[in-house]
C-alpha cells in the first residue's frame, strides 16, 4: 500500500514538473505543447500508447478550457469574421474525423499505433522546423471564394480532427499553420480561432474515449491529468508573457528538433 502511494506521488509530482517547461515553451510560440507531452506520457510516465492518447487529450481539454478563460477579457470575435466559413467548415471536419478517429484507435494494434504515433510526431517537428524559416504573415495560397474555402476548411479539418484523435492534441500545431498560409490570417487572429476550432474537437475525443472506457481508472486523473494540466497553464501562462524573449522562428527549429529526438526515443522500437 505504502509503495503505492510512494508511485503515486512520484507521479503526480513527475507529470506537474515537466507539463510546466512544456507548457512554458509552448506558451512562447503559441502552441499547446500536447505534441510534446505525449513523449512524457509514453516516457518517463510509463504509460502504453493507448493510455496515453485520450490522457493527453484531456489534458489538452483542460488547457484549452483555461486559455479561454484567460483570454476570455480580450479575445475579440471582430478580427474573425472574414474567416467564419472557413472556421466553421473546419470545425466540421475536424469534429467528424475526432468522432471516427477515436474508434479507428481501437482497430490498431499496439505496434501499428506507436508506429503512427511516432510518424506524426516527426510529421510535426519537421514541420516546426521548416515553420521557423518562413515569415509569419503571407497572402492566403486559397482562392477566395466561398466555395474554395468551405471546402478546403472541411478538408483540412478532417486532417487536423484525426491527427487530434491519434496524438492526443488540440490541433493548434496545424490549425494556425493552416490559417495563416492558406487563409491569410494573421498569427494573432488564427491564434484565436485555434482555440474556438480546437475546443469541439477535443471534447468529441475526450466523450468519445471517456464512453471506450479510456478513463476507467480514476487515479489517472488525480495522478496525471490535474497536475499536468495546472503546470501546462502556470506554463503557458508564463510562456505568454515572455513572447519575444527568444526569437519564435528559432524556438521552433529547436523544438521541431527535440520533438523529433524524443519521439524516436519513445516510439522507436528496434528489432
Amino acid at each position: 500500500m505504502e509503495h503505492s502511494e510512494t508511485a503515486a506521488h512520484n507521479r503526480m509530482r513527475l507529470s506537474f514538473l515537466y507539463a510546466v517547461p512544456i507548457g512554458l515553451l509552448g506558451g512562447l510560440i503559441g502552441l499547446g505543447g500536447a505534441e510534446f507531452r505525449l513523449p512524457v506520457l509514453a516516457g518517463p510516465l510509463r504509460y502504453s500508447a493507448r493510455q496515453a492518447v485520450p490522457l493527453n487529450l484531456a489534458v489538452s481539454l483542460v488547457t484549452l478550457a483555461a486559455a479561454l478563460v484567460i483570454r476570455g477579457r480580450t479575445l475579440s470575435f471582430d478580427p474573425l469574421l472574414p474567416f467564419w466559413p472557413a472556421i466553421l467548415a473546419l470545425i466540421g471536419g475536424a469534429v467528424v474525423a475526432a468522432f471516427f478517429g477515436t474508434a479507428l484507435v481501437g482497430h490498431f494494434s499496439d505496434k501499428l499505433l506507436e508506429q503512427i504515433i511516432l510518424v506524426l510526431l516527426v510529421a510535426i517537428g519537421t514541420a516546426l522546423i521548416i515553420e521557423g524559416f518562413l515569415p509569419q504573415e503571407t497572402p492566403g495560397l486559397l482562392p477566395t471564394g466561398l466555395f474554395w474555402r468551405i471546402g478546403a476548411g472541411i478538408l483540412f479539418g478532417l486532417a487536423i480532427g484525426l491527427v487530434s484523435s491519434l496524438l492526443g492534441v488540440a490541433g493548434g500545431e496545424l490549425i494556425i499553420p493552416t490559417l495563416v498560409f492558406a487563409f491569410g490570417a494573421d498569427i494573432k487572429t488564427a491564434g484565436t480561432a485555434s482555440l474556438l476550432i480546437s475546443l469541439p474537437t477535443v471534447l468529441v475525443g475526450v466523450i468519445r474515449y471517456a464512453r471506450q472506457g479510456a478513463f476507467a481508472e480514476r487515479r489517472t486523473f488525480s495522478e496525471t491529468v490535474a497536475p499536468m494540466g495546472l503546470g501546462s497553464v502556470i506554463g503557458a501562462v508564463a510562456g505568454g508573457l515572455l513572447v519575444g524573449l527568444i526569437p519564435a522562428g528559432l524556438l521552433k527549429v529547436v523544438l521541431g528538433v527535440i520533438l523529433n529526438i524524443s519521439a524516436f526515443r519513445i516510439f522507436y522500437k528496434t528489432r
